[in-house]
């Protein structure tokens, strides 16, 4: 097995997940600046930030089309390409409604590759490993989300114009995962069941393991072929594959409905609710990524070893503890003006970062038949990104209509059903082929 080979193209295809990470963050050191600036209500600079949701959600819905005929590299390319836009784009928007326009280009970008880049590194990955190189894509959004917050801090503050560094910074990692992606090959198991091109597919799989080359290649083509299966969509919502459509909606809505991007957008905002000031709402949001990548880089450690069920655990209970506290702190407004808000916020940016957040790209890529994969990853990332959408958008205007203390009390009671949906509905996928879980998913099989 050459792992060194499969990790550089995983890492290079993941480099996409940090490219997302930094468009998806950027915004929460610049929007109250914009909102200053243009004098935008809370509705409207929430629809400002949200418009970047608006395009994932089309991205991730769409992502699987272009995917399955142009194939994961291709579409890769051009999610670089519109990354590499929207961040030339949105430095040098005149006026809100370029900005928006902008962002939403960026957002049509991170929906397509939370489609594209774990379903072709699931793809490439040996079995007992796949949790942890899948997991890379959450590991370089973790890090893309720390290095714009690192950024946004070190820039100091929005004002002035800085806003326009803040977003334009981002065309230099965007530039680089364009070149980079060329120096990957074309997905092994999309050139058999896509293409019948059984001969590229085989110097691929002989790079990545000579000894298991035509193994391989039989067992993917065994499964074509007692699949009856076209893989098309019209099948894929037939009823054949609602044991895997219902986990992957399950999954991606609870990962939202935690409040985990309002948190992530907001979280200046958040901080300066408690009174800190703007230098030091800043420095928290950057505590605020550094949780996340540490955290992340446990769960890419304990996915393969203890499995994708147990890390949903700790995920659920650490979110229902972290999430009630924060909402009765805000209801008693003990702390105020302290540090008890931001500690607290950092304990539900661990738990998400161990459970949902190394555990929802993994899961989805994993529970798909071959045929069908990327119209899964398609809408477990779809709605993922809706609901998303939704919060970052509403996320202002509740806050400010209901406060700090109900908004968190409700992301708290619909964390008890995620625990719920873990204890009663999850399976565990661990060091399962993905041909393996194929017949575990599938009705009538």
């Amino acid at each position: 097995m050459n792992y060194k080979k499969i990790i550089w193209w995983s890492i290079i295809v993941a480099f996409g997940g940090f490219v997302f990470g930094f468009d998806t963050a950027v915004i929460s050191g610049a929007e109250q600046e914009i909102q200053n600036l243009w004098n935008l209500s809370d509705t409207m600079i929430g629809q400002t930030v949200a418009m970047a949701l608006y395009g994932t959600v089309i991205g991730a819905l769409l992502g699987g089309f272009p995917s399955e005929v142009l194939g994961r590299k291709r579409t890769l390319v051009f999610v670089a390409i519109l990354f590499l836009i929207s961040a030339v784009g949105s430095a040098f928007s005149p006026e809100v409604y370029s900005l928006m326009f902008f962002r939403f280009i960026g957002g049509l970008a991170v929906g397509a590759s939370c489609v594209v880049a774990p379903m072709y590194i699931s793809e490439i990955s040996p079995t007992n490993k796949r949790g942890q190189l899948t997991a890379l894509f959450q590991f370089n959004i973790v890090v893309g989300i720390l290095i714009s917050y690192l950024s946004n801090y070190f820039i100091g503050g929005a004002s002035d114009g800085n806003w326009r560094i803040m977003l334009g910074i981002e065309i230099i990692p965007a530039a680089l995962f364009l070149i980079l992606i060329f120096f990957v090959p074309r997905s092994p198991r999309w050139l058999i069941l896509k293409k019948g091109l059984i001969d590229e597919a085989r110097e691929v799989l002989q790079e990545i393991d000579p000894s298991q080359v035509e193994n391989n290649i039989a067992s993917i083509q065994y499964n074509q072929d007692n699949n009856e299966s076209k893989g098309g969509l019209k099948e894929f919502f037939s009823g054949k594959f609602n044991i895997p459509i219902s986990l992957a909606f399950l999954i991606a809505f609870f990962n939202q409905l935690s409040g985990i991007n309002a948190v992530i957008y907001y979280s200046p905002r958040i901080f300066a609710e408690t009174g800190m000031g703007e230098s030091a709402s800043l420095l928290s949001s950057v505590g605020v990524g550094f949780i996340n990548l540490i955290a992340t880089l446990l769960g890419i450690f304990l996915i393969d070893r203890m499995g994708r069920k147990f890390l949903m655990y700790i995920c659920s209970f650490g979110y229902i503890i972290t999430l009630g506290l924060i909402s009765l702190t805000f209801y008693t407004g003990f702390g105020e003006g302290t540090l008890l808000i931001p500690f607290l916020v950092f304990g539900f940016i661990a738990s998400h970062a161990v459970g949902q957040g190394a555990v929802i790209w993994v899961f989805i890529s994993e529970i798909f038949p071959n045929n069908v994969r990327s119209y899964g990853n398609s809408l477990g990332s779809g709605t993922h990104w809706v609901f998303a959408a939704f919060i970052a958008a509403v996320f202002p205007f509740v806050t400010s209509t209901l406060g700090g203390g109900i908004t968190f009390a409700i992301f708290t009671f619909i964390m008890v059903f995620q625990l719920i949906f873990v204890w009663k509905m999850m399976p565990e996928t661990k060091n399962k082929s993905l041909e393996e879980l194929e017949k575990l998913m599938i009705k009538n099989r």
